[in-house]
């Protein structure tokens, strides 16, 4: 089992050499052109996916709909997707040295938005990659602050989720 990468962090694919993604600036924010009704009572968030190609060919991507997998909440729950306000890459050349981002838009209650998590599967040149987790919260680097002094690798995200998995693998854990 891989460990889950935590936002903002980059993942590289091994068979596209130089291509990489990753997913970030989780932030609570409004749509543009408004709120879906059927987010009624939901709290909006965003989320940006950026694919950056630091090799010396140019890739064919596609990150559409239906690629990205966005969860809340502690028990994963789906978040409410609001496709009309979310802007996807739909077959985009990305040369060296270029990026490309995919922002979402999507709404869930507020109490779960602490647990986020989005699964993001690209399609490069027409074949599909492994799918990717990406972990993390809104609000969640003020919560981990007051937990532990600032500075302290323990009270980061990244180190949260390693000792979780960690402890979920070992022989004997619940």
């Amino acid at each position: 089992m891989y460990e889950p990468n935590v936002v903002g962090d980059w993942h590289e694919y091994d068979e596209h050499a130089g291509l990489r993604v990753r997913v970030h600036r989780l932030e609570a924010a409004e749509p543009p052109r408004g709120r879906d009704d059927a987010a009624a009572g939901l709290t909006y968030f965003s989320v940006r996916v950026t694919v950056e190609n630091r090799g010396a060919r140019h890739y064919g991507i596609h990150l559409e709909d239906g690629q990205i997998d966005v969860r809340v909440g502690p028990d994963g729950e789906a978040a409410f997707m609001d496709w009309r306000n979310s802007q996807f890459i739909e077959g985009f050349d990305v040369y060296p040295l270029r990026r490309a981002t995919a922002v979402l838009y999507a709404a869930a209650p507020e109490a779960a938005l602490t647990h986020v998590d989005v699964q993001v599967q690209l399609r490069v040149e027409e074949e599909w990659t492994d799918r990717r987790l990406w972990a993390g919260g809104i609000g969640v680097q003020e919560a981990s602050a007051a937990a532990a002094p600032t500075g302290s690798p323990q009270g980061s995200l990244a180190h949260q989720v390693s000792a979780f998995l960690r402890d979920q693998t070992e022989p004997g854990s619940a």
